[in-house]
């Protein structure tokens, strides 16, 4: 005879058993650890002396490469929220972000599309990363760097583009033209990136890889 009292015991017994089925666990210590790490790193790479040759005044830093390897290494949540992070920071009034410069008050100038996009751009980076991990066991650091190369031009500078025609006199032409020149060094950033994170996923396999892994192996649920 049917009985739904034990079949609802029998089910309950199941989900504690099989941690497979349980709801995604939340970030622990380690997670908020690496977001504040992370979150420093590019808070670090923006202080480095930037060269502005793009006649706008937007300068040539290591952001987008330490934004490029977050998403990489962190995968999207993690990352989105480190460098998020960062950004809040910057627009709340720390002096982090490119040249010392801080406030809200930077919105109105050339950068803003690029610092807009760097929390979106690690989270997009971030998502092909545990696609690449999922689908490939070689050449993954070539992989990365297309990630990071599509990601960069798609939301990077399309962003950084739209805000400087935005906040400045320029045409979108004129916008685009004053861009490119940022594209030479970002292939090399992102070539960086992408090794930087081969080598940590290798080391320290737990941050990423077979998050995504046990992800991948968790049998679908109706």
């Amino acid at each position: 005879m049917y009985n739904p009292d034990r079949t609802a015991m029998s089910n309950t017994d199941t989900a504690f058993k099989n941690p497979a089925s349980t709801v995604r666990r939340r970030w622990n210590a380690t997670d908020l650890g690496l977001i504040a790490v992370f979150a420093a790193l590019v808070a670090g790479a923006a202080l480095v002396p930037g060269l502005a040759v793009n006649g706008f005044g937007v300068p040539i830093t290591f952001q987008t490469l330490a934004v490029m390897l977050t998403g990489l290494v962190l995968g999207p949540g993690r990352a989105f929220a480190a460098v998020g992070l960062y950004t809040l920071l910057g627009l709340a009034g720390l002096p982090i972000f490119s040249q010392g410069r801080s406030g809200l008050g930077i919105l109105a100038g050339p950068s803003a599309g690029y610092i807009i996009a760097f929390p979106i751009a690690a989270c997009v980076v971030g998502w092909l990363a545990t696609i690449v991990i999922r689908r490939t066991t070689k050449a993954r650091a070539l992989w990365f760097f297309v990630s990071a190369a599509v990601t960069s031009a798609v939301v990077v500078h399309s962003l950084g583009i739209a805000g400087i025609a935005l906040n400045t006199k320029a045409t979108l032409g004129q916008a685009f033209l004053s861009d490119l020149v940022f594209y030479p060094g970002d292939m090399v950033k992102n070539i960086l990136a992408a090794v930087i994170a081969v080598a940590l996923h290798r080391a320290f396999p737990d941050i990423l890889v077979r998050r995504v892994r046990r992800s991948a192996a968790r049998p679908a649920t109706a």
